[in-house]
Parts: C-alpha cells; sequence; structure tokens
C-alpha cells in the first residue's frame, strides 16, 4: 500500500493509506512510523506537518473591531491544547476584577456534558 500511495502521491492516496496503516497496525507501531517521518523531515516542514496532523491553529489573529468574531472563529479551527493554553493564559492575563467578572459569567453559562 505504501509503495501504491508513493506512486500515486495525491492526497487523497495518502488519507486512504492511513486508513489502512489505522486497521492493520498497532498504535505503538504507527507511532513509531509517524515519529520517523516527522524526524526524516526538514525541520521547517516538520513543524508545519505536525501542526496540520493536529489540526493546530497557531496563534489566535490579532482583534479588529471587537474581535469576538475573529476570536470565536479561531477558538473552532484550535486544537484542544491550544484552547486550554490560550484560555488559561489570557485568565491569568486579566486583573483580578477581571478574573472575578469571567468567572461569574461561566458560572452563569450552561455548560454542555
Amino acid at each position: 500500500m505504501l509503495g501504491y500511495t508513493l506512486v500515486l502521491g495525491t492526497s487523497k492516496a495518502w488519507l486512504a493509506f492511513s486508513r489502512v496503516i489505522a486497521a492493520r497496525l498497532e498504535d505503538r507501531e504507527i507511532a513509531g512510523l509517524a515519529f520517523a517521518a516527522l524526524t526524516a523531515l526538514d525541520p521547517n516542514i516538520r513543524h508545519d506537518t505536525a501542526k496540520a496532523a493536529l489540526r493546530a491553529a497557531g496563534a489566535p489573529l490579532p482583534t479588529f473591531l471587537g474581535g469576538m468574531d475573529e476570536a470565536r472563529w479561531w477558538a473552532s479551527v484550535a486544537s484542544s491544547a491550544e484552547l486550554k493554553t490560550h484560555a488559561l493564559a489570557a485568565f491569568e492575563a486579566m486583573s483580578p476584577r477581571d478574573q472575578a467578572a469571567f468567572f461569574r459569567h461561566i458560572s452563569e453559562v450552561e455548560i454542555a456534558a
């Protein structure tokens, strides 16, 4: 399957390859393949490839005209790790008064289980 994928070289072929290895290999084997492939890449490409695989959004965009639309869009494409990291950093950067107001706000919001 790897040879077939390399010959085709299309994104569709690579996605099919990922489904085959997910079905045929154990997680530790797939992790080994991923590690070997990432370490074989040029460092500049390695980071972008890992971000794409993890579906990382990168840093939030600068806000324009209030920014809530941009912030919501970024949050919709950010990974779980990015959301947690930026949410905590933003909360910690708030004044104690803003932290208290934020805490009141999120305490009133119904949280989906």
